[in-house]
């Protein structure tokens, strides 16, 4: 695959507790026009701050107290950047665990370098990102939970397209509709109208009130 073109590079910052893996890694995004390393820290860095430096989150682990909350509760509300696991484990469980989070790219211990480079430029572009086998087990298990008749807001967040997921975040971000429909090659027009639908599909009366009810019922799912 070749190199993207962008007009500035996207902002890695690398939450690696493997040392060797972490140095690695910044050296191959050194190498990478569209990628700047923004900071590095490990599994006991602080990270309140991560979401303002970054475009996309790096991690080599997975904590399922930490990261929900911290995903959904910064102002303005909802993620301000991508996670991505790399180095993980074919565990079903866990990587449905890290879906409800909020990451949108899962990678396992297999992966080369170049898949790496790859899941951090597609999740920068509003993609999602996991091994084909993993993908499978997310399709069987929300059909299982939809037979159930247990879809509630789970259903309500999925049925975002990820379009309309880019146009949460930056909303969240603060940008108007005219700086979103630049951002998104779009029309104002366009933009408006994925807004409004967002909202009635949220049931919120105002942007912000969407942005925080997207966020809110994925809160619901980690419980």
């Amino acid at each position: 695959m070749g190199e993207t073109q962008i007009e500035s590079p996207i902002r890695v910052y690398l939450l690696i507790e493997n040392r060797l893996l972490r140095e690695a890694l910044d050296r191959l995004f050194q190498k990478r026009s569209d990628l700047e390393v923004v900071g590095q820290g490990d599994r006991n860095s602080p990270i309140e701050s991560v979401g303002d430096l970054c475009d996309v989150l790096a991690l080599d682990y997975f904590d399922p107290q930490r990261f929900p909350a911290f995903f959904c509760t910064h102002a303005p509300p909802t993620r301000l950047f991508k996670a991505v696991l790399i180095g993980m484990a074919d565990d079903s469980a866990q990587f449905l665990q890290a879906v409800r989070a909020g990451v949108s790219a899962y990678l396992l211990k297999d992966a080369s370098a170049s898949d790496v480079v790859s899941a951090i430029r597609a999740t920068f572009r509003g993609e999602a990102i996991c091994p084909p086998k993993l993908c499978a087990t997310l399709f069987e298990h929300y059909a299982q939970w939809a037979r159930q008749g247990k879809t509630g807001a789970l259903g309500r967040r999925a049925d975002l397209t990820f379009r309309q997921r880019q146009l949460v975040d930056l909303v969240a971000k603060g940008l108007t509709n005219k700086q979103i429909a630049a951002q998104l090659n779009l029309s104002e027009y366009t933009v408006r109208n994925h807004i409004h639908r967002i909202m009635k599909q949220v049931d919120a009366g105002s942007r912000r009130e969407a942005v925080k009810a997207v966020c809110s019922q994925e809160l619901s799912l980690i419980s």
